[in-house]
């Protein structure tokens, strides 16, 4: 990474000048020459990401007005930052996946998926997900373990987890991650909620969850259509009151 490389050679010269020119002990000379490290990593660190930030929010105000397909190419333009700064790779993989995924082009949300970021628990989630439809369990399984440790605090990651373990067959693992997710998270309503469904052999619940379930893309779009139509018909109901 270039910052660390710059950082470190500010460091060297620091160092080496203190030493040298100021007469400075070794030990002086290197404790000054860390601090000249640091400021100059923290420093380069911000500009890098402030630039990336503002991509960030551009692509953001775009997948808001519906232009995804845009959004998606100034993210792929961010990729030019990726070997100054620790991370954004990771990152921008992470959110051009989620995006392309959400747009339902799997294929290629599944190449920029598997190189994003492991505390991005929705693209973790996604990837799961594609593991899955491959019927590669066992990449499904190390991906959701990856994802509920960097993440053990989301409970619908944790929901997400147990769903497709039942969906492949495992209703045991499924119920045995659901309770885990209980413990971690400190409690949830709707945890609790699907952990009993699963423990009596019933499908759980996951349109509670709204849209953070519907981003996943694994209901029908007839039941979607139910679901908004009884959407519709709520809100006929109270403006005729």
């Amino acid at each position: 990474m270039y910052n660390l490389l710059i950082s470190f050679a500010f460091y060297i010269a620091a160092a080496v000048a203190l030493n040298m020119f100021a007469d400075l002990p070794v030990w002086g000379a290197a404790l000054l020459g860390t601090i000249a490290f640091i400021l100059v990593y923290f420093l380069l660190s911000r500009v890098v990401m402030k630039k990336v930030g503002v991509i960030m929010e551009t692509a953001q105000k775009d997948v808001m007005a519906g232009r995804v397909d845009k959004a998606v190419k100034e993210l792929k333009d961010a990729f030019r930052f990726t070997p100054w700064q620790i991370y954004v790779k990771g990152q921008l993989n992470a959110q051009i996946g989620m995006l392309l995924y959400l747009k339902r082009d799997f294929n290629e949300a599944f190449t920029y998926l598997q190189k994003g970021f492991v505390r991005h628990w929705v693209a973790m989630g996604m990837l799961g997900i594609c593991y899955m439809k491959r019927q590669k369990i066992d990449k499904m399984i190390e991906t959701f373990d990856k994802g509920t440790a960097a993440s053990r605090k989301e409970p619908m990651l944790w929901n997400l987890y147990a769903y497709c373990l039942d969906k492949v067959g495992q209703p045991a693992k499924a119920i045995a991650a659901m309770e885990k997710g209980v413990k971690k998270v400190g409690g949830h309503e709707l945890l609790e909620s699907n952990l009993v469904l699963l423990k009596e052999g019933k499908k759980m619940k996951m349109l509670d969850w709204g849209d953070l379930w519907y981003q996943f893309h694994l209901e029908s779009q007839g039941t979607l259509v139910k679901q908004q139509t009884k959407a519709m018909q709520g809100r006929r109901k109270i403006v005729r009151k």
